[in-house]
């Protein structure tokens, strides 16, 4: 028996320009308004007055949060979270005199990743798998996968689990003798226990699976 396709819905006061494409089951709110080119995944979430940019990629089962605007040259990748009225940017230096349209930069959000309410994000960043931002946040430069981000601008206070608790670090046993610990640092989730190891250079990756 296949699965029956859950419909997109669009409110009335809602704007698709020309060649939009949404995915099955994704639903766009109040005011918002999605530009010409753009592509949505399936059951994607998108809330009052949000502005989806021309050309914009945004992956299945995204969340976008009220009074939120995605840039052009901004790509969301599954299952991102945005939270009301967080901030993207795409010229690194805007004057209003001056034309910079040739000078946008990229932003690349990975799978997972949520960003707090009013946090901002500088343009050129890469929000890696799964980390947390947190609201009010400005991040200014690439983050690893896991990372949790706070302040103004954004360090890493600590990791995260995919399922969004922070995790904690498991004491590591050296050998009798080794002044040295070449074994990355292993993590657990107090709540959903997996385990993660870091990566040099990549924030953390899991070793075990959710219980």
């Amino acid at each position: 028996m296949m699965t029956p396709v859950e419909p997109t819905f669009v409110h009335p006061t809602a704007i698709l320009d020309a060649d939009v494409q949404l995915g099955p089951g994704t639903k766009i709110w109040h005011f918002s308004h999605v530009l010409s080119g753009a592509r949505l995944g399936a059951q994607c979430h998108i809330g009052q007055n949000v502005v989806i940019g021309r050309n914009v990629m945004i992956g299945d089962r995204c969340r976008i949060q009220n009074n939120v605007t995605v840039y052009e040259e901004v790509t969301l990748e599954e299952e991102v979270f945005c939270g009301p009225s967080m901030v993207f940017t795409n010229v690194i230096n805007p004057r209003a005199h001056i034309s910079r349209k040739h000078e946008l930069r990229p932003t690349l959000v990975k799978r997972g990743c949520s960003i707090g309410a009013n946090a901002t994000i500088v343009c050129g960043s890469v929000l890696g798998r799964y980390s947390l931002i947190g609201a009010g946040s400005v991040v200014t430069k690439d983050i690893p996968d896991h990372a949790l981000m706070i302040g103004n601008p954004a360090r890493r206070t600590g990791w995260v689990c995919q399922c969004g608790n922070k995790l904690r670090l498991i004491p590591s046993v050296k050998p009798s003798g080794d002044a040295t610990n070449s074994n990355p640092d292993l993590y657990t989730c107090p709540v959903c226990v997996m385990t993660y190891h870091s990566v040099a250079g990549c924030g953390l990756e899991a070793i075990t699976q959710a219980r």
